[in-house]
């Protein structure tokens, strides 16, 4: 319920955040932070912004985290993230987010494993160390091989955590364990036995086998209308005091028409197309904390 909230607030007070501005002496903007929200629309963003203002946006990694905390304390101008971000840690207290897009948790296998679907119990199971071979699933005779990130904090790790386990201290049975969703999907597009989950506008680029959840597969239109249950925004994260025209003339371009229409055409949902799905996010809590009571950290 504290993240529906958030989203709400985030998004209705964008109107008292921006303010437009005519022309810029020629500086340049730096974002860093979570490599899926680069991949489903932000390098696209900052070259079309580039165009229009003559203004150069500097992109960098990182992950979540770093987009948040760097972006709270200063060191960048904009951050980039695909979780809320924890108001208790101290760190991310002073970031304020911006959602802009909605992007979806896939389940991912290797391009030869026979396997097409899995069930929301299975996932969980499968994170628990439940289910370790693929006949299990419907599969071959083969030992399952777990691709997880390194860490608790990460936008796909924390996300999984909160929507399928109801718990963000929740530890996971995998095989390897790696420093970001990078190399999660290569690891598995190398492994004919491996399964891993990261964010689709990342894992859709790589040539993987998208497994459907519940029968349902994650395509644009069943994020949009809820269908696909793993379904978690994509922000544009600033300091909260930050009042530099230039800053949010570029958030305003980013939630403008023009910018949800640049969104759009790289095949990730805009989020003013489907706010519905703020509420709709009681599904996915209920579901998660079916087994137990919700717990944060």
């Amino acid at each position: 319920m504290k993240s529906i909230k958030l989203y709400l607030v985030s998004f209705f007070g964008i109107s008292l955040l921006l303010s437009s501005s005519a022309s810029f002496a020629v500086e340049t903007l730096h974002w860093a932070g979570c490599g899926i929200s680069k991949k489903a629309f932000m390098k696209e963003m900052a070259k079309a912004y580039t165009k229009k203002t003559g203004v150069p946006v500097k992109l960098s990694g990182g992950g979540a985290t770093k987009g948040i905390r760097n972006a709270a304390n200063g060191s960048i101008d904009i951050g980039g993230a695909c979780r809320i971000s924890i108001y208790k840690n101290k760190l991310e207290r002073n970031a304020y987010q911006i959602p802009v897009a909605w992007d979806a948790l896939v389940v991912f296998v290797n391009k030869d494993n026979p396997v097409s679907n899995i069930t929301f119990e299975q996932l969980r199971a499968l994170y628990l160390g439940k289910i370790t071979n693929w006949k299990q699933l419907g599969g071959n005779d083969a030992k399952i091989e777990l691709f997880t990130r390194r860490g608790k904090l990460s936008g796909v790790g924390r996300t999984l955590r909160e929507l399928v386990f109801a718990n963000y201290e929740q530890e996971f049975v995998s095989t390897y364990v790696v420093k970001s969703s990078g190399p999660v999907e290569k690891g598995v597009l190398k492994n004919p036995n491996g399964v891993g989950v990261s964010g689709i506008s990342s894992a859709k680029k790589r040539d993987l086998k998208l497994l459907k959840l519940d029968g349902k597969a994650p395509t644009y239109d069943n994020i949009k209308n809820g269908s696909y249950a793993l379904y978690r925004p994509l922000y544009l994260v600033i300091n909260r005091s930050n009042k530099t025209p230039l800053v949010r003339d570029f958030i305003k371009y980013a939630v403008s028409r023009e910018g949800q229409d640049i969104i759009r055409k790289q095949g990730t949902v805009p989020y003013k197309d489907a706010l519905h799905l703020v509420m709709k996010q009681l599904d996915q809590y209920d579901r998660a904390s079916s087994r137990g009571l919700y717990r944060t950290n």
